[in-house]
C-alpha cells in the first residue's frame, strides 16, 4: 500500500530560519533531518516548483520565470495558471505508474489550473464586465471551492498579495489542506504556505519582526503536519528559495530606453506602455534575474556589453552561458541579466513618473510587463492613505470607475529579494530548505532537480524508476 506523503512548501524558509521561532518545523527536522536545497536559476516560484515536480531544469520544463515573452504574441505574461505551460513528466504521474489508485491534491501550488490531479485550489478572481475584482477561487472539481468556502469563508484573495497580505491567507490554505486530507485521503497532498514572502521583502531578512513571521507561518504549518501524522503520512517541508537584503534597485529597462533600444506607445490619457514588439531589446524583470529579448541577432553582443558595464548587474548569460544554468530554453531572453548581491531589477520602463501607466500606482500583476514587489507596500508618500482607500471603496460601492492607486513608484521602498543563487558557503541563510520526517533520504547535499525522485522513494521505497 502507497504510504501517505505531504508536501508542505513554506516559502522564503531557509535552513537557518529553523530553530526556536519554528517548533513545529524543528521538531519535524529532529525526528528527521534538514538540510539546504539546491537552488534553481532563476531562484523564483513558478520555475523552483516546476522543478520540483518534473525534476528537470528550466530548460526541459519551460518555466523559465514567473512570466516571459509569449514572442509570437508579441506580449508578456506574468503568472499564468494553465498546467499546460509546464513540459515534462509530474511527480504525481510517475507515481501513478506504480500504483494506478495514487490520488492527488494540489492545493495552491502554481500552474493548478488543468493539472493532472484529483483535487485541486488556486485564486482565481472573478472580473465582471463592469471593472469590478471579486475574491474568488478555482477548483477542481468544482464543488472543491464551494465545499471548503461552506467551511472556511471566502478566500481572502486580498490578503494573499498586495500591502494588505498577512498569515490570513496562509491560515485559509493551512485550515483547506486539514479538511482536504481528512475528507478525501489523498495519497499526496502538495500545500503551498506563503507567508514569509511579505514581510522577507517589505521589510529584509534582517529586521526583528521576521521573528514574528517565522511564529506565525509555524504555527499553520503545525496544522499541516499534525493533520498529516494523523494519517501516519510521510511529511517533507520545503522552499523555494531564500530572500536576501537589497537596497539598490536596477532600471534595466530605463537603461535599454535611453540607449534607444527599448520603444513605448504613448496612450491617448497621456501615460506610456511598453511597445514590445516594436522595441529592438527590452528586460521582463523578475527578482533579480532579467530575461532581455533582443530582437535582432547582430544586436545581442552590443546589448550584452552595455548590460555588463551597468552598475547592479553581476552576470550577463549569453545562450551558451545559459546552458550552464540549465536555462537555455525557447522562451529564455536572448540575454538573462543576474543582479549583483544587494541588487534587484525593476519594471520601470518610463523616464517621468508623470508617464507612468495607470496600472503602476495599482496592484495590477497580469498587466505590469514585470515583477513589482512594491505592491506590497502603501506608498510612503501619501499623506492619508486609509481615508485614500476609503474614498476608492465608495466609489466601487456606488458603481463609479474607480482604480486603488496605492503604490508609489520608489522602488527602494522594497528590502528583500530572490531569484539569484546562493553566494558560495551561505546556502543555510541565503538557499531554500528540505526538511523530511524519513532520515531514510538523508545526504549531505540535495539538488532540486532531484527532489522528485527523492519524493517518490519515500512513497515507494525499492521501487524501480524511469
Amino acid at each position: 500500500m502507497t504510504k501517505p506523503l505531504v508536501v508542505i512548501d513554506v516559502v522564503g524558509l531557509t535552513l537557518d530560519h529553523i530553530g526556536d521561532h519554528t517548533p513545529n518545523i524543528a521538531r519535524l527536522a529532529k525526528d528527521g533531518f534538514a538540510r539546504p536545497l539546491g537552488a534553481v536559476l532563476p531562484a523564483v516560484t513558478c520555475s523552483a516548483q516546476a522543478t520540483l515536480l518534473t525534476g528537470m531544469p528550466p530548460r526541459e520544463h519551460g518555466i523559465v520565470a514567473n512570466g516571459w515573452y509569449f514572442r509570437d504574441l508579441a506580449e508578456v505574461w506574468f503568472w499564468r495558471q494553465s498546467n499546460h505551460l509546464v513540459q515534462g513528466e509530474r511527480l504525481y504521474q510517475a507515481a501513478r505508474r506504480q500504483d494506478a489508485a495514487y490520488t492527488t491534491a494540489k492545493l495552491f501550488w502554481w500552474y493548478n489550473m488543468y493539472a493532472d490531479v484529483d483535487w485541486s485550489m488556486t485564486p482565481r478572481p472573478s472580473y465582471p464586465a463592469d471593472g469590478r475584482k471579486l475574491p474568488d477561487s478555482y477548483s477542481q472539481p468544482p464543488e472543491l471551492r464551494d465545499w471548503l468556502q461552506a467551511r472556511l469563508g471566502v478566500f481572502p484573495l486580498f490578503r494573499f498579495w498586495g500591502p494588505a497580505a498577512d498569515i490570513s491567507s496562509t491560515r485559509w490554505i493551512a485550515d483547506a489542506a486539514a479538511l482536504v486530507m481528512h475528507e478525501h485521503q489523498p495519497s499526496l497532498t502538495l500545500v503551498y504556505l506563503p507567508h514569509l514572502d511579505y514581510n522577507l521583502q517589505r521589510l529584509g531578512p534582517n529586521d526583528a519582526r521576521i521573528a514574528g513571521d517565522l511564529r506565525a507561518v509555524d504555527a499553520e504549518a503545525g496544522k499541516v503536519i499534525d493533520a498529516a501524522r494523523a494519517r501516519g503520512a510521510e511529511i517533507v517541508v520545503l522552499s523555494e528559495y531564500g530572500i536576501t537584503a537589497v537596497d539598490q534597485p536596477v532600471h534595466i529597462n530605463r537603461l535599454l530606453r535611453e540607449h534607444g533600444y527599448l520603444t513605448v506607445r504613448r496612450e491617448p490619457l497621456g501615460w506610456e506602455t511598453l511597445d514590445c514588439g516594436a522595441s529592438r531589446a527590452f528586460a521582463v524583470a523578475d527578482h533579480q534575474v532579467a530575461h532581455v529579448y533582443v530582437r535582432r541577432a547582430e544586436e545581442v553582443a552590443e546589448v550584452a556589453r552595455l548590460l555588463r558595464g551597468a552598475g547592479g548587474i553581476e552576470q550577463v548569460l549569453d545562450r551558451s552561458q545559459q546552458a550552464e544554468y540549465g536555462l537555455d530554453h525557447p522562451r529564455s531572453g536572448e540575454l538573462v541579466a543576474v543582479a549583483a548581491p544587494r541588487a534587484w531589477f525593476t519594471y520601470y520602463f518610463w523616464l517621468d513618473d508623470a508617464r507612468a501607466p495607470d496600472y503602476a500606482r495599482t496592484v495590477d500583476i497580469h498587466r505590469k510587463p514585470g515583477y513589482d514587489p512594491a505592491e506590497l507596500v502603501i506608498d510612503p508618500t501619501l499623506r492619508f492613505p486609509k481615508w485614500r482607500i476609503a474614498r476608492r471603496l465608495l466609489q466601487k460601492s456606488l458603481g463609479f470607475r474607480y482604480s486603488l492607486d496605492v503604490i508609489g513608484l520608489d522602488a527602494r521602498v522594497v528590502k528583500g529579494s530572490h531569484g539569484r543563487l546562493p553566494s558560495p558557503g551561505q546556502e543555510s541563510s541565503q538557499g531554500p530548505v528540505f526538511v523530511s520526517s524519513n532520515r531514510s533520504l538523508e545526504q549531505d547535499t540535495i539538488a532540486m532537480t532531484g527532489v522528485k525522485e527523492m519524493l517518490l522513494r519515500l512513497q515507494f521505497p525499492g521501487a524501480a524508476r524511469r
